[in-house]
């Protein structure tokens, strides 16, 4: 960015898809918004608030302006177009699928959305005003069905180690790390998490505490994700049951035993700062795609 230049006004939204629920079961919907001050249609999405977390924007810009509970899927490339006033704009998209009823037919009109509407693909393809939204809409053909995640953390910023005297398996986390544990709540929700994985030190379990507390999903304590017992045998055979499982789940664990999940689902080298996510999409035991969030 030229020094001077404002930074990009940031925004996020999804591309939520459905089967039809007529006619064809091949047939896949999207939901599209028409909003009366530009006449356009285009995909739910709007501005971050301040300090807020791209993946949580995402999620409730949808619900504000369609009415309609989303859990986020994989990632789609981030749009970024410079805006009638001549700043950028950048805006991060996931694709999405509704939890409970996907009924827009109560929709209520008002200033800024006068329309929500499932859309057949191809009629979509056709409404959307903006070639960037059309190309977002293909890249997101290929990843319509529903994909699980597993997410993996590495644990929020803890004491240091040379620091602390007792058994390291105690070391807590300081303020800044149970903030970031604060902070993963709304985005652990945003895709699907259902039950929590840990490591048994302090530093793991108070890492999930507050997500597990919040929504009330259950929790598994591992000693097979400690630094002190994990071993590339145990490591691998969590992975692999999570990676096979049929709900969205969160393994938190510590920066020396996290290259052996990363091996364990074969997708490469990556690495996490503290309180950092790698989500992993899956679908039938094969990974998808994968996404990395800073905390």
């Amino acid at each position: 960015m030229p020094l001077g230049e404002p930074r990009d006004v940031r925004a996020a939204g999804a591309v939520v898809t459905r089967k039809a629920t007529g006619g064809s079961r091949k047939e896949w919907e999207v939901l599209l918004v028409h909003r009366p001050k530009y006449d356009d249609w285009s995909f739910p999405k709007g501005k971050l608030d301040p300090g807020e977390h791209e993946v949580t924007a995402a999620v409730r810009e949808v619900a504000e302006e369609t009415g309609l509970d989303v859990r986020l899927g994989p990632a789609l490339a981030a749009q970024r177009y410079r805006m009638s006033n001549g700043r950028w704009k950048h805006v991060d998209y996931w694709t999405a699928k509704v939890v409970g009823s996907d009924d827009v037919s109560g929709y209520r009109p008002n200033a800024e959305i006068d329309v929500v509407e499932w859309a057949p693909w191809e009629a979509a393809m056709t409404r959307l005003t903006y070639p960037h939204d059309r190309e977002t809409l293909a890249e997101a053909r290929p990843l319509r069905r529903r994909t699980h995640a597993l997410v993996v953390l590495r644990h929020a910023k803890a004491r240091s180690r040379g620091g602390w005297r007792k058994d390291d398996r105690l070391r807590p986390l300081v303020q800044l790390g149970e903030a970031q544990a604060e902070r993963l709540v709304p985005l652990l929700a945003a895709f699907d998490v259902t039950s929590a994985h840990t490591s048994s030190s302090v530093r793991c379990l108070q890492t999930v505490r507050p997500y597990v507390d919040t929504t009330g999903w259950p929790t598994k304590i591992y000693d097979e994700l400690s630094e002190e017992h994990a071993s590339a045998e145990g490591v691998v055979e969590i992975v692999d049951a999570l990676l096979h499982g049929s709900e969205g789940v969160v393994l938190c664990s510590h920066r020396p035993v996290l290259p052996t999940v990363v091996d364990a689902l074969g997708i490469g080298d990556v690495e996490l700062e503290p309180g950092a996510i790698l989500v992993v999409h899956h679908r039938r035991g094969r990974v998808v795609a994968t996404e990395v969030r800073q905390p």
